[in-house]
């Protein structure tokens, strides 16, 4: 009984430690965080750089306000955050990136939530990434998804530019 107590806690430790040592492949620092202000003037989209590709990041909170900033990571480097209903775009190079979403919030049911995605970049071409934080059995939970051009474009329109600098 006390060698199968003694390897539980061995494995429950390297899951652990694995699961952090994932986490800076796609995120930034783990103590980064950023002062967010949103820009309620009518924003065109940005269209690609040339020989880039421009990824844009969404917040779809609904109407309920979760006091919650997002970070968003993007290979290894946090590029900024979304609060409330918003969003901000990136561009990238074509190739393979990883995706990291972060929720930050004085409320340390938040603290834990944490999504990744990968995708592959071309150049030219536009992607479009949206977080929603929702509850289940009084579990908050983090989903990130690709979304729809339509969809996207449609929650663009309504939202605020997110505009964000690391907290120094």
């Amino acid at each position: 009984m006390k060698i199968a107590l003694i390897a539980l806690l061995f494995a429950l430790t390297a899951l652990a430690q694995a699961q952090t040592a994932g986490l800076p492949a796609a995120c930034g620092p783990k103590d980064s965080s950023f002062d967010v202000k949103l820009d309620k003037s009518q924003q065109t989209p940005a269209p690609p750089e040339p020989g880039k590709a421009r990824v844009y990041f969404i917040q779809n909170l609904g109407p309920r306000n979760f006091i919650a900033v997002i970070n968003v990571g993007l290979d290894g480097a946090w590029v900024g955050a979304n609060k409330d209903n918003s969003y901000f775009s990136v561009s990238v190079v074509p190739g393979g990136h990883h995706v990291c979403e972060n929720v930050k919030s004085h409320f340390s049911v938040y603290g834990r939530l944490v999504e990744f995605a990968d995708f592959t970049a071309e150049a030219g071409k536009v992607y479009y990434f949206r977080a929603r934080l929702s509850f289940g059995e009084n579990q908050p939970s983090l989903e990130l998804e690709p979304v729809d051009s339509d969809q996207a474009k449609y929650l663009i329109a309504s939202y605020p530019l997110s505009v964000s600098r690391p907290k120094k």
